[in-house]
């Protein structure tokens, strides 16, 4: 796949998730998928940290959905290079044990290869999610 088409491919995989499509999201990714944050993993922020494979993944947007409720992404902004795809923008929500609300910008980095993603790293700042959580 070339930079434009791998562009197509993620811009599918954001509006899956924005509808509800985890089946779709998650097999657009390879068995053996790493996605990894730079964010540690703790008990009030079980989403965190690295994942692998498929089943991770799963594990990852089950653990995610019943703490927080992300709204809609915004900002969206796609560029790619050969086999990677940045996607930087922003999105809020709420967390699920407070009621309270976070915001914040986040970049996602996607190294696709064969038609699946085979590395998906998240940067963001968790400070607003601890806050919301109470921390």
């Amino acid at each position: 796949m070339n930079a434009e088409s791998n562009v197509e491919f993620v811009k599918d995989l954001f509006a899956a998730f924005g509808r509800g499509d985890i089946g779709y999201v998650v097999d657009a990714h390879a068995d053996d998928v790493v996605m990894e944050s730079p964010v540690s993993r703790t008990s009030t922020l079980p989403w965190a940290g690295t994942r692998t494979g498929r089943q991770q993944l799963v594990e990852y947007f089950e653990t995610m959905a019943t703490h927080v409720r992300p709204e809609a992404f915004r900002d969206v902004v796609f560029t790619a290079s050969g086999d990677r795809v940045v996607v930087e923008g922003s999105n809020a929500g709420t967390v699920a044990a407070t009621g309270e609300r976070y915001d914040h910008d986040w970049v996602m980095v996607f190294t696709i290869r064969d038609g699946n993603i085979v590395r998906l790293r998240h940067f963001y700042d968790p400070g607003d999610i601890k806050a919301a959580l109470g921390e």
